[in-house]
């Protein structure tokens, strides 16, 4: 009587191990695992099992997750009709969440491919195994998700505590015995940046003055304004630990005194365009040093109240010296001037000539920048002209203007070609063409 014949199943053997710690021993658990399921398939060589040579092993590696190299392998080995029988040592060891591994089952009997688990014995081709397989999968993820809330309340646990939870140090401190120390070099820094917000109280001129002082990030990327209003926000530098919200007294030493930090949120809660408008009161002379007379004598800002009103002019140095009659033009409403010379500023940023210009200027000193380039930075600050503070509409307005003439007839602006090419340049860093 002739035997039947047994067909060949091909067993793929799935390890996996949560952790890092103890894989660099010469034995350690997902040895363990391959060599408790290799023992079950050569039990069962009567059936025609057979193991395969390839090994699937993923250390290191949460259960959590799907993006698994070794998983990968054998989920690509499976589709191409290369496994039979995946053989693991425990459910939890192929996933720890029940949707994702529905997911892998429907891969397993797409492809005719039987799941199999040495410790936990049942088959997957069963309604029973079905059945089991759920009810342990559903224990595996509760597991995962209380294991998930104990982490969350003791790192709350911690922070109420004042403890760093690790992660990346904020600019100012580094991570000794973990915990937040002071990290001087950098701490003089943030003092400095916080100091200079109360003076000036806009983020777009303090990132450009760190900038300009070559102050970066920890690691070495440019402070931009997003992440110097983060900087600013950040409770650590008063010694302060947050969770969720909330803060707390930390074990670590503030960087900024209460009174500064104060100051500091005093004119975050006033909108940009509030305190643009505020600055704008207190610094109002645009043009200083820029007007000249018929008879060649430079004028000065100056002011007067009436009614509680605030009138602003610009006089001639004739007439401050010789009296009234000595200049033709003696004396000059600021508003009216200063938004005539805004006009034409405006006005010269959308002239094809000067944009030209720029570019052959700027090209001399950078041959990839295109003409594009120099259209792009230039008209990208008028639309941008309202929302800068006067401290840096009066500088950009003494880097392009080389003076103002008054005349009885109107008024006649010159330009600084050099310092167009050099506000280009800003601009186009600021748009972000130079990175």
């Amino acid at each position: 009587m002739t035997k039947p014949i047994v067909r060949k199943l091909r067993c793929a053997v799935y390890t996996r191990k949560s952790s890092e710690e103890g894989l660099e021993q010469e034995f350690n658990s997902l040895h363990a695992q391959r060599e408790a399921c290799e023992a079950y398939i050569a039990s069962q060589r009567s059936e025609g099992w057979v193991l395969v040579r390839d090994q699937y092993d993923d250390g290191g590696i949460s259960g959590g997750t799907l993006e698994r190299p070794g998983l990968k392998r054998l989920l690509a080995d499976v589709e191409d009709g290369l496994v039979d029988v995946v053989v693991v040592y425990k459910i939890d060891r192929l996933s720890r969440s029940l949707m994702d591994f529905s997911k892998l089952v429907e891969v397993f009997d797409r492809n005719g491919v039987t799941f199999v688990s040495v410790t936990q014995s049942f088959n997957t081709t069963t309604s029973m195994g079905r059945l089991t397989l759920n009810i342990l999968l559903s224990f595996a993820q509760f597991e995962r998700e209380v294991t998930a809330e104990r982490i969350r309340d003791k790192v709350r646990a911690s922070r109420m505590k004042g403890m760093w939870m690790g992660g990346v140090p904020p600019l100012g401190y580094e991570v000794k015995d973990r915990k937040l120390v002071i990290k001087e070099a950098d701490a003089a820094n943030i003092r400095w940046i916080f100091a200079r917000f109360i003076e000036i109280g806009s983020g777009t001129e303090l990132a450009r003055e760190l900038a300009a002082r070559g102050i970066q990030t920890s690691r070495g990327n440019r402070i931009d304004k997003k992440y110097l209003y983060r900087l600013l926000n950040n409770r650590a530098y008063i010694g302060e630990a947050v969770h969720k919200g909330d803060s707390y007294p930390g074990e670590h030493d503030g960087i900024i005194d209460k009174d500064v930090w104060d100051k500091v949120h005093a004119i975050l809660t006033e909108s940009p365009r509030k305190r643009a408008a505020r600055t704008r009161a207190d610094t109002p002379a645009l043009l200083k040093g820029l007007l000249y007379g018929p008879d060649g004598a430079a004028f000065s800002p100056t002011h007067t109240r009436k009614g509680g009103r605030l009138y602003r002019y610009y006089v001639s140095q004739s007439v401050l010296k010789h009296g009234a009659g000595s200049c033709p033009v003696g004396r000059v409403p600021a508003g009216e001037i200063e938004a005539a010379v805004i006009y034409q500023l405006r006005a010269v940023f959308r002239q094809p000539e000067i944009v030209a210009g720029t570019w052959k200027a700027a090209r001399s000193e950078d041959g990839d920048i295109t003409e594009a380039n120099a259209r792009d930075a230039l008209t990208h600050l008028d639309p941008l002209w309202d929302e800068l503070f006067p401290a840096e509409q009066a500088r950009i307005a003494a880097l392009l203007i080389e003076r103002i003439d008054i005349g009885t007839d109107g008024l006649s602006v010159s330009l600084r070609m050099d310092g167009l090419t050099g506000l280009a340049r800003e601009m186009m860093a600021e748009v972000g063409y130079a990175a």
